[in-house]
Formats: structure tokens, sequence, C-alpha cells
């Protein structure tokens, strides 16, 4: 069984649907994977244009802002790389062209890991409506880990860009209700707030460190951390048949 809290995968992909969801869903994850060594890629399927309410502000001048604030968190978090996929923002759907999209960045990137959000909360409390640009996205990148991603027979025409099928290890499901994985980020709460503040545009009165802070700490409660961040966990592929893959897909020895 994988101890999860000593787990350190060779390569994780975050996929969403805006610049800022990172941040606020599993940054604290991803830049504990970072510091330990692992590749770590940001797609987000949206730049965020329309998420600027900003008076004359335009979709095109606000994506530029957005996309700037982005690569900084992802700096500040340790990314690797982070892609945006131009889709328009608020109008998202989980099409064919979506699903390929993402495809095409889990057969180039390879990761071990996929961690997105839960497309079937739609009610996330008595205060919040998930957006359905999250329930998209996600619903999209499920699509494209599973079976997509690892069947040659679908978008066989990646081949010719030189991507080749490759199949996910586990995929890490964020804001789902139900969540029975618990990640200690102690260490990286102060990365996470800087990560988060680094989308100036979406905080112009506030500071949003206390709250996240304290939906951290309640996610951690009784659980011997002071800070967590919560997830599902969807093994597709278990340790003997990962150990074979990683060597046949990733040309290891």
């Amino acid at each position: 069984m994988t101890d999860y809290s000593t787990y350190i995968p060779e390569s994780v992909m975050a996929i969403v649907a805006h610049p800022d969801d990172i941040e606020f869903s599993c940054a604290g994850t991803l830049a504990r994977l970072a510091n330990a060594g692992a590749r770590v890629s940001y797609v987000l399927c949206t730049s965020g244009d329309v998420g600027i309410a900003t008076p004359g502000m335009t979709r095109e001048k606000a994506a530029e802002i957005r996309e700037e604030e982005a690569r900084l968190a992802a700096k500040i978090a340790g990314a690797t790389e982070i892609i945006f996929l131009g889709e328009p923002d608020g109008l998202l759907q989980a099409t064919l062209e979506l699903r390929k999209k993402i495809v095409r960045e889990i057969r180039r990137f390879k990761p071990e890991v996929v961690i997105t959000g839960d497309p079937t909360v739609v009610f996330a409390s008595e205060y919040y409506i998930n957006h359905p640009d999250h329930r998209a996205a996600a619903t999209a990148a499920l699509d494209a880990v599973f079976p997509a991603a690892g069947q040659p027979n679908l978008f066989q025409e990646l081949e010719s860009e030189g991507l080749r099928a490759h199949k996910v290890r586990k995929v890490f499901i964020y804001g789902q209700q139900q969540s029975e994985l618990f990640l200690s980020i102690d260490e990286t709460i102060e990365i996470k707030l800087s990560a988060l503040r680094a989308h100036k545009s979406q905080f112009p009165h506030w500071d949003p460190g206390e709250r996240v802070k304290q939906w951290a700490s309640e996610r951690a409660k009784d659980k011997g951390m002071q800070y967590a961040e919560a997830f599902r966990v969807i093994t597709l592929e278990d340790d003997e048949t990962w150990e074979r893959l990683r060597h046949t897909q990733n040309g290891v020895g």
C-alpha cells in the first residue's frame, strides 16, 4: 500500500479551469512535491479572461494580466512549466476538442500523477455553487486521462507529432466532499499563500491568507498536522504494472 506521506511521483500534472484554481486547491502539495524533485506541470484550460470586472477591461487585456500572474504563481511553487489551452473563460465545455488538447499535453509531459477537480460537485457548500468551468475542466481531464491518453488507437493522429500513448498511474481529485487522503502542507503553506497572492487582480481589497489558512487548518484537524490539502485518490495502475510501464513509456533503463 502506498504511503502517501512519503510518496514522491517522478512527475505530476495539475489540470484546472482558471488561473488561481491550483493555488486555492493544491499548490501546497505541488510545492512539496516540486521541492522533493518532482517535475510539475500546470495546464490551465482558460486564461481567466472574464475574471477581472474592472470597468473598461477587455477580455484580451484580462487574459494577459492573468496569464502573467499565473506564471509568477507557478514559478513560486516550483512548477516546471505552465500551459494555457486558450479556451473561453466562463464558457468552458468538456468537448472532444478540449479532451484532445489535454491528451496531447499528457502524452507530451508523461505525468505519473494527474491532479484535477471533482466534476460531480455542484453544491460545494451552502454558500457556493461550483463554477461550471470547474466541472467542465475536471470532466475533460478525467476523460483525457482514462482511457484516451493511454489508448494508442484513440487520437492516433497525435503520433505524427511524436506523441505516443501514455498511461497515468494515479489521479488525485481535490474538492471531493468525501476525501480520504489528507496531505500535510505545514512546510509549504507560506509558499501556497505567496503563490495565491501573485493573483493580485483577484484580491484588490482583501488578503486571502487568513481564510485559506483556516480552510487548511480545518482539513488538518485531528490528523497530526497543522495544515492540509485533501484528495480522493484513484489508482489506475498498480505498483507492479507501473514499474513495467515506466520503463516502456518513459524510456527508463
